[in-house]
């Protein structure tokens, strides 16, 4: 954590920052000083070395040294010892040495920068940082700035080791996204709500905190690293004897700039944060297709269309099925969030029980993944996927106005496949809504935050996701403004299965009546057969066609009459009895009707009735009647086996399925449905699975209205308070 000695250095950047304003505003002093901040302090850190690196560099090309072979020997020179990534400069400058030229400081400044190593030129070059150099020089502040850094002193020697330098970095990321609000959710979480994801996630993890443990750590989403970074200080704070590695991937060049500037800032592998789209967009791909971590968390977009994606994410899931990424499922196309958990839990180390370590996830979701999504469909076969392979370990539901750029409620999704035996076959909701205090100060959509001092929210939180008990309560706040205090359950466990559910499809037979009235045979102009009889197919011929016309209009016209012969017969309740007396109609009059015809005259003169016969098929089976469809969402019965016998994907046959649940299909059938509509019936061909996750209702609390004489009580007084203010506009 930040002391308060790294604290005071942090203010009096903060303080240098503010002399930005007029070419720049508050939301955009970060371009200038977090480029500023990794540059200084790699000026402190090499200015010890500078004149010896210098020389050697100039002796190694003097003596035709191989390109490749100049980082490690440059290196070497800098820290011969402790140093594992290559940090060096070749220029003559250093901050002091700038100084020396303030005419020259703009090009000398660039020159500076290009005689770094490879990888912080490549940070700059993200951070677009000359276009910067170019801005302030012309505004007359480049210089003054650059003066006021010199004296910041970010040596390691001034008590700024590499990590408490990286905790410094993070504070002034933080401070500077907060102070761009508008646009901080896009690469930026809150660090409270890491620490409460971290906290989460390396609960009941003995491992990590043994001596010497490898254990490697991945963020698919890692905007400016602050995942990672925090959980690296959540493990060293119970293990600093941990061996961790790092990985991370991000598609915004400044998020990845900022993140491989705190990388390299505490010497740790920048290659482990590759640049580009997690998921891929046909120019780039993921990072670490063949690794495998045993920590992830992630923030992902969510709400976020993932069109530009598209192309590629669908080609890998109809080649490569579940020997890919995205084998149970696609999202709908405006949120891709669930992409990115498909993508996580393909890099999880194999189960325990198949002889793996297994691997642990946090993952950040706004509240569509819970239940979007049809049974069936792309997001429901995902969470089904998730939930039937005991993989769902627990769901904790965050107070809304959490985060900077929205203010909608937002859940953690806590995914494992080494779940502890008292965890196997269930799942955990935690509602923590109400954990929260009001922020002194608002920060755009952030309003409430998470305490995480001893005792605080994060640790109750915390424990309890660690006491794993059903229906255990908290005294909570539920009303603000009235300090209203009450107990109430914030944990419940339930079975994977409650969570799943069948889709059936209930039919009705269909009901009509006939009649040939005039106004129903009027009908049959709204017949798309009907009308096409008096539309030509040729297109040459004018006579043709219009003869071909003429000919329609007089079998339309003959159709009409023979309908009216029927006139009188009444109303028929049998469309078989209809059925024989049109067709004998028809003998009558001469006329052909073909079986389309015969179904426009159907759909003309036909009118549902409750009261007729049943419409029947060649087979004497009812048919359905499509307006009584309905569809029942049958809830899995105790004692189901998972996984379900059925595919992933549309269109998979069920007949596995419908056998194995064709009993509780009926039994349900029987005891919801026949009491109301004796005459229905399931079609089990159109039987689906579903799955979603209503965890507000799990937690709802029911509150009566108030009573109705305190409510007339209240607009008496409202009545009388209105009459008084009227009396003294007529005054």
């Amino acid at each position: 954590m930040l002391t308060e000695r790294h604290k005071l250095v942090a203010g009096k950047i903060w303080e240098i920052a503010n002399r930005l304003r007029g070419p720049y505003r508050p939301p955009q002093y970060r371009l200038v000083m977090l480029p500023m901040v990794v540059l200084r302090r790699f000026d402190c850190v090499l200015e010890p070395t500078k004149d010896a690196v210098v020389a050697e560099h100039a002796r190694l090309i003097a003596a035709g040294t191989p390109e490749r072979a100049i980082p490690k020997l440059l290196s070497k020179i800098v820290d011969p010892k402790r140093r594992r990534q290559p940090l060096y400069n070749t220029s003559p400058y250093t901050f002091a040495k700038l100084l020396d030229d303030s005419e020259n400081i703009a090009p000398n400044l660039v020159a500076y920068i290009n005689g770094f190593s490879d990888t912080a030129r490549a940070i700059f070059d993200r951070f677009k940082f000359s276009e910067q150099i170019e801005k302030l020089d012309a505004s007359n502040r480049l210089f003054n700035i650059v003066k006021a850094m010199a004296d910041v002193d970010l040596h390691p020697d001034a008590g700024i080791d590499n990590l408490q330098m990286g905790y410094l970095f993070e504070h002034l990321v933080m401070r500077f996204n907060e102070q761009a609000n508008e646009e901080a959710g896009d690469h930026f979480t809150p660090r409270e709500v890491i620490r409460l994801m971290t906290h989460l996630v390396y609960t009941g993890e003995e491992d990590v905190y043994k001596p010497g443990v490898y254990r490697e750590i991945y963020d698919p989403a890692c905007g400016t690293g602050g995942m990672l970074s925090v959980s690296e200080e959540t493990i060293r704070a119970g293990n600093d004897k941990a061996n961790l590695g790092l990985y991370g991937q991000e598609y915004n060049d400044e998020s990845w700039a900022i993140c491989c500037s705190d990388m390299l800032i505490k010497d740790e592998d920048t290659d482990n944060v590759v640049l580009g789209d997690t998921l891929g967009d046909g120019k780039t791909r993921d990072g670490f297709p063949e690794k495998k971590f045993h920590y992830m968390l992630a923030n992902p977009p969510f709400g976020v269309e993932w069109k530009d994606q598209q192309k590629v994410v669908a080609k890998e899931a109809e080649e490569l099925g579940f020997g890919g990424r995205f084998g149970a499922g696609l999202p709908a196309i405006n949120d891709g969030s669930l992409l990115f958990l498909q993508h996580m839990m393909s890099k999880m180390h194999p189960s325990p029980t198949k002889g793996g370590e297994g691997s642990k996830i946090a993952i950040i979701f706004n509240g569509s993944p819970l239940f979007s999504g049809d049974a069936g469909s792309g997001p429901s076969n995902i969470r089904r996927w998730i939930i039937e392979n005991d993989q769902l370990d627990a769901i904790i539901a965050l107070p809304d106005q959490l985060f900077y750029n929205t203010g909608i409620f937002t859940y953690i999704w806590l995914v494992t496949n080494r779940k502890p035996p008292e965890r196997r076959g269930k799942v955990q909701l935690i509602d923590g809504t109400r954990f929260f205090r009001k922020m002194t100060k608002s920060l755009n959509n952030k309003r409430n935050e998470l305490s995480d001092e001893p005792g605080g929210h994060i640790d109750q939180l915390t424990k309890i996701y660690d006491n794993f008990q059903d229906g255990e309560k908290a005294r909570v706040c539920t009303d603000e403004k009235a300090g209203t205090w009450e107990e109430r359950a914030v944990s419940r466990i339930f079975e994977n299965r409650e969570f799943g559910f069948l889709k059936v499809t209930v039919e009705r037979p269909l009901r009509l009546n006939f009649e040939a009235t005039a106004e129903r045979i009027a009908r049959l102009n709204e017949q798309s057969t009907f009308v096409n009889l008096a539309v030509s197919k040729k297109r040459k011929d004018a006579k043709a066609v219009e003869a071909e016309e003429a000919d329609g209009r007089a079998l339309q016209e003959a159709i009409r009459e023979m309908l009216r012969t029927l006139a009188g017969n009444g109303l028929y309740k049998d469309r078989d009895r209809f059925e024989a007396a049109l067709e004998a109609a028809a003998k009558r009059e001469k006329l052909k009707l073909p079986t389309p015809i015969k179904k426009a005259i159907f759909a003309a003169l036909g009118e549902r009735d409750p009261t007729a016969e049943i419409c029947r098929d060649s087979k004497g089976r009812p048919e359905p009647d499509s307006e009584l469809r309905d569809t029942e969402n049958i809830p899995l019965p105790p004692g189901t086996a998972l996984p379900l016998p059925m595919n992933f994907g549309p269109d998979m046959p069920n007949d596995d399925l419908v056998a194995a649940m064709k009993p509780a299909i009926d039994a349900y059938i029987v005891a919801e449905v026949l009491p109301h509509v004796p005459d229905a019936w399931v079609d089990y061909a159109k039987t689906k699975i579903g799955y979603e996750i209503p965890i507000n209702r799990h937690f709802y609390v029911y509150k009566p209205p108030r009573p109705l004489s305190k409510i007339e009580a209240d607009i008496t007084a409202l009545e009388g308070e209105i009459a008084s203010l009227l009396k003294g506009l007529v005054a």
